[in-house]
């Protein structure tokens, strides 16, 4: 039997492993880490921390945010990937053509990861893009969400051909607001049905197939007064009424967006008894560390350890895997 992940995903300071770090990472609490650009200074790099980190708990989930275009944590050592609505542009003209470079683009994004010995990136996005929020823009696949819908699940197909899980966002979609929840809460007024016919349909569709998905740091306050990551009534319609069996996932509870919830450890139990069932808090140690001491007696979700990279087919690695990679990377970095 796996051992079991504790409900907290953290992040590091810089490229290397400290010895607080160390202890930290031992902690039961913890189930992962996410790294970002500090911690990237190449693909080899990478791979080495992912060991080191590996060293102290082999379970840990590993992930990163690698979308492509403005979100793009590792540069070197890996292919530049376009942003979503680049990889999009095609699909009037060349239909056939625009998904299955969608799906390489998630095949590909899966093996490079992999390669650094990561477990997940945090996509593919499937927010429809309304030219409102500057936070998302070209990080969408498009202004239509039937669009969205298709091209995020030719993504999801080469992330699982690649062996690798897919994690959607931002659930039900930050597409409709302009505030940045990085830097303050949004409110989106639309009623229900309004986001059922547009912000959800990339979702609704896609439910099944996805491993993960992350509830945005909004407030859509004709359905309830809490963001969505706080929300019982929003996770609760993407289990039931969604069907969604993977794993949900915070967004950062550092964010000004999840501020309303309260001090840190307040974010993390609400988080947790709206239905999360993993904390991210980052760039801010002492709100990790509160975080942690919160989670004390609440285990981490069996499904967690579903998300362990899953690649165990030896023809990812042969020759014509190769020369498809070479493929897709020419073309995804003359597209970026």
């Amino acid at each position: 039997m796996p051992p079991t992940l504790g409900p907290v995903m953290l992040d590091l300071e810089g490229i290397a492993l400290t010895p607080e770090e160390r202890q930290l990472l031992a902690r039961p609490e913890v189930g992962g880490v996410i790294l970002f650009t500090r911690n990237t200074e190449s693909a080899e790099q990478v791979r080495e921390l992912s060991h080191a980190i590996r060293s102290v708990r082999p379970e840990l989930l590993l992930a990163i945010d690698q979308e492509g275009g403005r979100v793009q944590r590792l540069r070197q050592g890996v292919t530049r990937l376009p942003a979503m609505a680049r990889l999009a542009a095609g699909l009037a003209t060349q239909p056939e053509v625009t998904r299955r470079l969608c799906q390489d683009a998630g095949w590909l994004l899966g093996m490079e990861m992999a390669a650094c010995g990561l477990d997940l990136s945090f996509a593919p996005v499937l927010d429809v893009d309304d030219g409102t929020s500057s936070v998302i823009g070209d990080r969408s696949l498009s202004a239509d969400p039937e669009i969205v819908a298709a091209l995020g699940g030719a993504f999801i197909d080469g992330l699982h051909e690649a062996g690798m899980v897919a994690v959607g966002k931002h659930f039900p979609g930050h597409g409709g607001v302009a505030a940045d929840s990085h830097l303050e809460l949004p409110v989106d007024p639309r009623p229900l049905d309004a986001l059922r016919a547009r912000d959800l349909v990339p979702f609704a569709r896609l439910a099944g197939r996805l491993n993960g998905i992350m509830p945005a740091h909004v407030v859509y306050s004709d359905f309830d007064p809490r963001p969505a990551g706080f929300s019982p009534a929003w996770l609760g319609l993407l289990r039931q009424s969604l069907g969604f069996k993977g794993v949900i996932f915070s967004d950062d509870l550092s964010m000004a967006g999840a501020a309303s919830a309260g001090r840190p450890g307040e974010r993390a139990l609400a988080a947790l008894n709206a239905g999360c069932d993993m904390l991210l808090v980052c760039n801010d140690r002492a709100a990790a560390l509160e975080v942690i001491d919160a989670c004390r007696e609440r285990p981490g979700a069996s499904r967690l350890t579903r998300l362990r990279y899953g690649r165990a087919r030896p023809e990812l690695a042969s020759l014509p895997a190769l020369s498809r990679w070479r493929r897709v990377h020419a073309h995804l970095e003359a597209l970026a």
